[in-house]
């Protein structure tokens, strides 16, 4: 082979010029060498391809060749099978072929950031020389799973889903676009984690529908399978409504926009999360709805907090997560629920005796604001649930010591241990609880630092993070691990003005490719820091 490979070939926005890097590589007959990164066997020929139409065995690749290096790809695959070969490289007027008609989307992109003709469905007897087939199949009860097998001079990529097929695509466009050659060998691959999120406040700063969908684009390639959309808050409410477009910004989302970044989003196995945070942060929907604002015993109005023993309060939150349940039809939704600030005074009972009077009714002489708050976030998990999601709120709008529990099915996003009352992650795991995690500690991006955040550095999250640290740094016990269903990197905008569009994407480049490493697998990572970041800027 030769020693360098030029290609005009598009991957994402660039043109690539690139040198093999060991995945093919020069015959040499000299001792195998050992592959990098972590291997699960080493048998070229015992390995299963796991896929139908797994390229042929022929031409056999000569002993000549050293033993393939595992890919280096972000984040890294768990499992390669090394063999003799000189690897896989995309020529003009190759195919991409696929064996389900499911997988059309996949093909087609692949085919083109690689330059390659897609081919479309094509039986197990049509093959030719350089080919890539998608195919669905083999593999286990993960659908995120994948196998992808680079032998004589083809490509097979498989999984039992959809997704996991386009997941061995973006491994192999990291292949290529990494070193020139998807090195020969068996990958198998999975995630630990089945939320791999990032969360984007487009409500305290408008982000315009191409920057978002440019993060979708690189979201995808890394192998996140989540995006969080935070559109409502005190500051704007910011995608256009029909039930009231009395609360919407003028610098807001058309529903045009939106579904067109749904459309993408999905389109790269993307589930867009929104949050309509009820019953603080509802700001904007108070400003045309003054009658709704939470007043004290003196008449004083709370920051963005809704009365919620008003029937109309609840009536229009749920006229809103009606309506945006229909936009957004993917599986999940979060209903926010934090910072209520009835329940950050020291005696909500006392300072809102309109709230502990409803509490009462519904509840007893022993009814409290606490009491209420819980009816409230299940009532909206009612609204939610209705739409057939899974719900999730801020670890915050759970409270210790009420009549009224929070619905069971409503999983924890934890955020932080500085409100008052704060519980432990334990606390919520021990109740039987699943959680994710936005530690504040080391996922929150907060644009102009206020109170004590800092901007979170890919270094820190690489080093010293991973799934189990829900708080602060120390771990939750293994015992936990599998109730923990991921986690969410989080851009919030405090200080909208303090950092650009372009500034925003710079500064989250590595905190979110360190963020995915540790979703993917939690374990120690191969590559030290240093070489960890060279290779993201190799990738592009």
């Amino acid at each position: 082979m030769a020693a360098a490979f030029v290609g005009t070939i598009a991957l994402g926005t660039g043109v690539g010029v690139w040198a093999s890097d060991g995945g093919g590589g020069k015959p040499d007959a000299s001792a195998p060498r050992s592959s990098a990164g972590r291997v699960s066997g080493a048998d070229p020929a015992g390995a299963d391809p796991g896929a139908a139409g797994t390229p042929s065995a022929s031409p056999t690749p000569s002993r000549s060749y050293p033993l393939s290096q595992a890919p280096r790809t972000i984040p890294a695959v768990r499992s390669h099978a090394p063999a003799r070969g000189p690897g896989w490289q995309p020529r003009h007027g190759e195919r991409v072929v696929v064996s389900d008609a499911g997988l059309a989307d996949e093909g087609r992109l692949i085919a083109g950031e690689l330059g390659l003709t897609y081919a479309g469905q094509k039986g197990e007897d049509d093959v030719r020389a350089g080919d890539v087939r998608l195919a669905l199949g083999g593999g286990g009860g993960n659908q995120e799973s994948y196998t992808l097998t680079v032998r004589g001079g083809r490509v097979g990529i498989s999984g039992p889903g959809e997704a996991g097929v386009f997941y061995g695509t973006r491994t192999l466009k990291q292949e290529v676009h990494g070193g020139g050659t998807a090195p020969e060998g068996v990958v198998r691959d999975q995630p630990a984690k089945p939320d791999r999120g990032f969360m984007l406040d487009i409500a305290r700063k408008p982000f315009s529908e191409t920057w978002i969908e440019d993060r979708i684009r690189e979201l995808g390639d890394l192998k996140f399978n989540e995006l969080g959309l935070h559109f409502s808050d005190d500051q704007a409410f910011r995608i256009e409504s029909s039930t009231h477009p009395e609360i919407v910004s003028p610098d807001r989302l058309s529903k045009a926009q939106v579904k067109r970044i749904v459309d993408l989003a999905a389109g790269r196995h993307i589930t867009v999360v929104p949050e309509i945070d009820s019953p603080g942060h509802l700001g904007a929907v108070i400003a045309a709805h003054p009658d709704l604002t939470l007043r004290n015993a003196s008449g004083v109005p709370t920051k963005g907090a809704v009365d919620i023993s008003k029937d109309a309060s609840a009536r229009i939150v749920d006229d809103l997560l009606n309506e945006y349940a229909v936009l957004f039809p993917g599986g999940r939704w979060h209903l926010g629920g934090d910072e209520y600030q009835a329940l950050t005074v020291k005696d909500p009972q006392a300072s809102y005796p309109q709230l502990a009077a409803a509490a009462r009714q519904a509840h007893g002489s022993g009814g409290t604001v606490a009491d209420l708050a819980t009816d409230w976030l299940n009532d909206r998990y009612a609204t939610v649930r209705a739409h057939d999601k899974t719900v999730r709120a801020w670890n915050d709008g759970f409270f210790r010591g009420t009549s009224v529990q929070p619905e069971q099915g409503l999983q924890v996003a934890y955020w932080t241990g500085k409100e008052i009352g704060a519980r432990q992650p334990a606390e919520y795991l021990g109740a039987g609880r699943k959680v994710l995690n936005y530690n504040d500690e080391f996922l929150y991006y907060v644009l102009g630092q206020p109170q004590t955040f800092v901007y979170p550095t890919g270094q820190r999250i690489y080093e010293q993070w991973n799934p189990r640290v829900l708080r602060g740094t120390t771990a939750v016990p293994a015992r936990y691990d599998a109730q923990i269903l991921g986690g969410s990197f989080a851009v919030w905008c405090d200080i909208a003005g303090a950092q650009t569009e372009s500034q925003v994407a710079a500064g989250i480049r590595m905190p979110l490719r360190a963020t995915v490493q540790k979703l993917w697998d939690p374990g120690t990572p191969a590559l030290s820091w240093p070489d960890f970041r060279k290779l993201a800027d190799r990738l592009g």
